[in-house]
């Protein structure tokens, strides 16, 4: 399954990470991070998607963004190095398959191996700009174009123009409530942007960002 991370990182590191990463399998909706939690190992994604949340001070969620093969959370990695506890939570998407990286082994890598601080780098750099991305919709946009966003978003990590989510899923992701996707999606199909099934979503051509 490794096989996968040949093109990121050098064989050296690549057979490091089969012998002291600890590989785990998660379910369709089951919890990998959680809030409050102190994480003692960094996850790498080797297969599926994961959907990273946060939530404000009434426990209200938001998604943050999504992990994909290859990717990981810079967030994780930050709370593993300074032993702080998660603000953020990861559910997985789909099935998901992971590697997991011991917290005493990653700081030594950072100066071992070039093409493993390469990879934090860029994750950090990825994370910062979704992150960006996120605020800069929930401030600028309206929900009908959040709500189109985070339709293509779906459809781009699963390669499905089938969106396999319930109204009340994507309310809880946009912060809002249900009778108000409901409506939005209503209006967009409507528009022959989409089509509307049982806890099902198919996009049309018509839609985009």
């Amino acid at each position: 399954m490794l096989s996968k991370l040949n093109q990121l990182f050098e064989p050296a590191l690549v057979n490091e990470l089969n012998t002291l990463g600890s590989f785990k399998n998660y379910k369709e909706g089951e919890v990998i991070m959680d809030y409050g939690k102190f994480m003692n190992a960094m996850p790498i994604i080797l297969s599926g998607n994961v959907r990273v949340m946060t939530q404000d001070e009434d426990g209200k969620e938001i998604l943050l963004y999504y992990l994909s093969s290859n990717e990981s959370c810079a967030m994780a990695y930050t709370c593993c190095m300074d032993a702080k506890q998660s603000e953020v939570k990861a559910v997985a998407e789909d099935e998901v398959n992971l590697v997991a990286i011991p917290q005493k082994i990653m700081d030594e890598w950072l100066c071992k191996y070039t093409t493993w601080r390469s990879y934090i780098m860029h994750s950090f750099t990825t994370r910062f700009n979704e992150l960006l991305n996120s605020f800069e919709s929930i401030a600028f946009k309206n929900l009908d174009d959040r709500l189109i966003k985070y339709l293509v978003d779906k459809q781009k990590i699963s390669g499905s123009a089938v969106i396999k989510a319930s109204h009340q899923q994507i309310a809880d992701d946009l912060a809002t409530s249900r009778v108000v996707i409901s409506r939005l999606l209503k209006h967009l199909e409507n528009e022959n942007k989409l089509i509307l099934y049982r806890n099902e979503i198919k996009l049309l051509k018509g839609i985009q960002t």
